[in-house]
């Protein structure tokens, strides 16, 4: 039975930072960031987008009604949770409307955890073939004001339907996969911003993805001339480029030449909205999709996971018939082109205004926020959502 990925959507706050302009404001040479980190744009999300919210609003636009009959799987990736006890898959389910016979979940390993859900769901759909199961990766990175990974801070979200005969991407098997006791990356429950060792985890990054590659490699018999691109989970742009210049170093240049050109796709829509954690690597497989010209069906690509902490794992995908007739380029295309930039003092205004801690009734202001979707406030401790044309 052929298993992957039927539909992808994506959402993206509407505002966004230059890099070129924060560097300026920090005093850094804006090459360091636009070419030595590979970023142009981060996405900057206002206090009415959270997790839930981002999620439900990349999922919104490509479900049908037969998709929310046949759903009877959710499973929500992220490490942007909101609640240590009720998973976020249950505001979206209601939000979206779905069948009420369905399994709701949330799932964490730092940027890891939408993989473990796309073969969590794969299992699902193999035991009841006429199910399909939303997997959803959504997340908001900060790692502070004039930190050392401030540029590499992001918001968004991505969605994805599994099934059975996939109209997009069948996910094979087997994986590749490893976890190691590491600390290159983590957030403790007391803090709202990320503690990272940045060169630590670039080290582990590269080294899991050269022991994966290999391990995958021995597993399957497939090697680099077998693929059409290789996709990166992408916490900055060049990271991704450094892990697979490391593997290149022996092979011909027609396989590098291709690899490279088609990472240099994929990067696209990472370096505009910057690091969204769980949803990463699937947009990296989005752009690639759905903008490129050359790929056809039946085409083999290879994706590479990596969640701080850490868990990897190295998988591929082939692409379906007609795959790129089921993608939603324009809309993700015209969402990206609709942002406002922000000033820096701006987006520094919309990084500091956050929630207070223990508050228990609050509105915040959904009309200033162009999205469906909202997160609309506080009452009595319970968060509150809004879905404005329903």
């Amino acid at each position: 039975m052929k298993i992957g990925i039927d539909k992808i959507g994506f959402y993206t706050p509407h505002m966004y930072v230059e890099t070129e302009d924060l560097a300026i404001a920090r005093n850094i040479e804006p090459g360091k960031f636009t070419i030595g980190i590979g970023q142009e744009k981060i996405a900057v999300p206002p206090i009415t987008q959270d997790a839930v919210s981002l999620a439900a609003n990349a999922a919104l636009e490509i479900l049908t009604d037969e998709d929310r009959d046949a759903i009877d799987y959710v499973i929500f990736a992220t490490e942007s949770g909101i609640d240590h006890s009720k998973a976020a898959s249950i505001y979206i389910h209601q939000l979206l409307g779905l069948n009420r016979n369905t399994r709701s979940i949330e799932v964490k390993q730092a940027c890891y955890s939408a993989t473990a859900g796309i073969q969590m769901a794969k299992g699902h759909i193999a035991l009841n073939p006429e199910s399909k199961a939303l997997v959803l990766g959504a997340d908001i990175s900060r790692y502070g004001l004039q930190t050392s990974g401030e540029v590499t801070q992001g918001a968004g979200a991505v969605a994805i339907v599994m099934s059975a005969d996939p109209k997009i991407m069948t996910v094979e098997s087997p994986s590749a996969y490893q976890t190691e006791d590491v600390m290159d990356f983590w957030r403790p429950l007391y803090s709202d911003t990320a503690f990272v060792q940045g060169k630590y985890s670039v080290d582990k990054y590269i080294g899991f993805f050269q022991d994966l590659f290999t391990e995958y490699t021995k597993k399957t018999g497939i090697g680099l001339s077998d693929l059409e691109a290789i996709l990166f989970h992408l916490p900055y742009t060049k990271m991704g480029l450094k892990a697979l210049k490391s593997i290149l170093e022996d092979v011909n240049e027609a396989d590098k030449t291709r690899l490279l050109a088609n990472f240099d796709i994929s990067k696209k829509y990472n370096a505009t909205v910057g690091n969204i954690y769980t949803g990463s690597l699937y947009l990296s497989l989005l752009s690639l999709l759905e903008r490129n010209t050359t790929i056809e069906p039946g085409e083999r690509v290879g994706l590479f996971s990596y969640g701080s902490g850490a868990v990897g794992e190295f998988f591929t995908g082939i692409l379906q018939p007609n795959y790129r007739k089921s993608l939603f380029k324009e809309q993700h295309e015209q969402m990206l082109t609709n942002r406002t930039v922000l000033t820096v003092a701006e987006y520094e205004a919309q990084f500091n205004d956050t929630l207070p801690v223990g508050v228990e009734n609050i509105d915040l202001p959904t009309e200033k926020d162009p999205a469906t979707i909202c997160f609309a406030g506080i009452k009595d401790h319970m968060r509150q959502y809004v879905r404005k044309n329903k």
